[in-house]
Parts: structure tokens; C-alpha cells; sequence
């Protein structure tokens, strides 16, 4: 087997490689100008490169974004799902990750179970990916950070405060935080705090890392108010915990307590009126969609990552 480089989570490529994607991501995105958006870049380094794309759970930016990526840099994609492939069926993990490695050149992988993209990482020797398991979210992040700077946010000492569940996409933040050098300020209800680790690992960078259940006070003065829906996919919904989380939605109120200049993100799909209000999802500091279009800009960066085109 030969070493691959994958990307599981942030830590993996490091806050000098994250910068590198940020910075290639914007010249990217500024060089394609008003091109359609099929046109391959014109450098195309991707060339004849395969992308697989294995999905076991359903996606919309994630499918779009990493198809659209690899067409803009001149490779294809194609498409897995549990449904329809031997995943699905009961084919082993490892015996999935060995075959596909002699028939593309990298694989995405979307999934529930961390345990499962490790595995698949393992025995792959091409890149692996991680689109999204219930522990990280690191693709959604390197957009979200490349949204930051687009609105002129300088990443160390930024002020970001999280509002709903600690979930997946939360840990990732604190994980960028440590690589990045910005400050969380999380606003959750009991029992429903980030994995301890991540927090841990935020705060021995230097990071101030701020759990409350008092939502104003996290808040006040923040520069970035992010959250996400409070039933994460796959989870059956509950009353219970849709009624604790109810001090914790993004409105009117709660975003006049941060600067004027700040910004609201969300990763999408929203259930507006429940975890954000529309007049937030809606209104002037609202950056989703520009959120959203940047997993595009943001997948390209990681892929040429992966496959030794940026960074160390």
C-alpha cells in the first residue's frame, strides 16, 4: 500500500495548509469571473483524474459542490450510494476502499459512523475524504472559514459564537479554532455541549473557549453567529429537546447583541423559524448562499490537497 494523503478532519493538512487552500480557493474563485460554470479552470490540473463519491447518507451542497469541483479542475466524478452499490448490501468497508482504489483516484465518502471513513482511509491508497460524519464536518468548514475572509473577518482573535446543538459541524469549528487561533463561544442547552476533546483541544492552543447556556451573553459582541438544525440528519425528532432549544434560536434580538458588522452562517439545509428566524435567514448579514456556493471553491482546494498540488 502506498501512503496517501486523506483528509478526515482539519488537523490532518494543519493551519499553514488550510491557509494555502484558503488563499488558492480565492484565486480560484476570482480568475473563473463570469465563466458557466461547467468550463474547466484554465489550468485544469485535475486532467483525467476520478473523484468517487459515496453517499450513505442524502446531500445536496456536498453532492453538488465535490461534482462541480472536480469539473472545474478538468477531472469527473461519479456517484455511490448505499441504495444502489454493494456498500449497501453488506461488502466490507476495506474490500470497498481496495477495489475502488484500483479504479479512481480519490473517494468521498459521506457516512455516519467516524469508525467507517477511518476504516475506509486505512485500506485506501488513494485520498480519502470526509464529507461529513457524525463526529466532523471538515469540508463545510474550510468554506465557512473561506466565507470569513471573503467579509473581511481576519481569522486569529475572531469572536464566533454557536447557538443550538453541539454537534458535528460545532467540533469542526473548534477544531478550526485551533489551527486558526479564533475564540467559540458555545450557547447550548444541558447535555447537548460538544465532545469534550474538541474543546480541550481548542483550548490548549490558546484558544478561549466559552460553554454557557445563556444565549445573549454569548452573544454580546461577537463578530460571526453561526448555527445549524437542531436535529441532526438521521436523528428522529424530539419534542424534548426541540423545546430546549428554543432559547437558542437566531432572531432579532439575539443578533442586534453582537457588532453591527457581524455576519449570521448556516450550513444548510435550515428549518427556518425553528433553529434561525426568516428575517435573520433573510436579512442584510446573512451570507448563507455565498456559504453555500464557497463548498465549491472550497472542495477544488482540498482535492488539489490531497493529491500533493498545495501545501508541504
Amino acid at each position: 500500500m502506498t501512503q496517501a494523503r486523506h483528509f478526515l478532519d482539519l488537523s490532518d493538512a494543519g493551519g499553514n495548509d488550510i491557509a494555502a487552500m484558503l488563499i488558492d480557493a480565492i484565486d480560484r474563485k476570482a480568475k473563473r469571473g463570469g465563466w458557466p460554470k461547467g468550463r474547466s479552470d484554465a489550468d485544469a490540473p485535475l486532467a483525467g483524474y476520478v473523484l468517487a463519491l459515496v453517499f450513505e447518507k442524502s446531500s445536496t451542497r456536498t453532492r453538488v459542490s465535490f461534482d462541480m469541483a472536480m469539473r472545474q479542475l478538468g477531472g469527473s466524478a461519479l456517484i455511490l450510494d448505499a441504495g444502489t452499490s454493494q456498500l449497501g448490501r453488506g461488502e466490507s468497508v476495506a474490500d470497498t476502499a481496495r477495489v475502488l482504489s484500483r479504479m479512481v483516484d480519490a473517494i468521498m465518502v459521506r457516512t455516519d459512523d467516524h469508525a467507517k471513513i477511518e476504516e475506509m482511509a486505512r485500506h485506501a491508497t488513494v485520498p480519502v475524504i470526509n464529507g461529513l460524519t457524525d463526529r466532523s464536518h471538515p469540508c463545510q468548514i474550510v468554506a465557512d472559514l473561506l466565507t470569513l475572509v471573503e467579509n473581511k473577518k481576519p481569522l486569529p482573535g475572531l469572536e464566533i459564537a454557536w447557538f443550538g446543538d453541539g454537534n458535528n459541524v460545532l467540533h469542526s469549528i473548534l477544531e478550526a479554532a485551533a489551527l486558526m487561533r479564533f475564540n467559540v463561544r458555545v450557547a447550548t442547552p444541558e447535555g447537548f455541549t460538544p465532545e469534550q476533546e474538541f474543546v480541550e483541544l481548542a483550548r490548549e492552543a490558546g484558544c478561549t473557549i466559552t460553554l454557557t447556556q445563556d444565549a445573549g451573553a454569548a452573544a454580546s459582541g461577537v463578530d460571526v453567529i453561526i448555527t445549524d438544525t437542531w436535529v441532526s440528519m438521521g436523528q428522529s425528532d424530539s419534542e424534548e429537546k426541540l423545546a430546549l432549544m428554543q432559547p437558542y434560536r437566531v432572531d432579532d434580538a439575539l443578533i442586534a447583541m453582537a457588532k453591527d458588522d457581524a455576519i449570521f452562517l448556516h450550513c444548510l439545509p435550515a428549518h427556518v423559524g425553528d433553529e434561525v428566524s426568516a428575517q435573520v435567514f433573510e436579512g442584510p448579514q446573512s451570507v448563507v448562499f455565498d456559504e453555500a456556493e464557497n463548498r465549491i471553491h472550497a472542495q477544488k482546494s482540498i482535492l488539489l490537497w490531497c493529491f500533493g498540488l498545495l501545501g508541504r
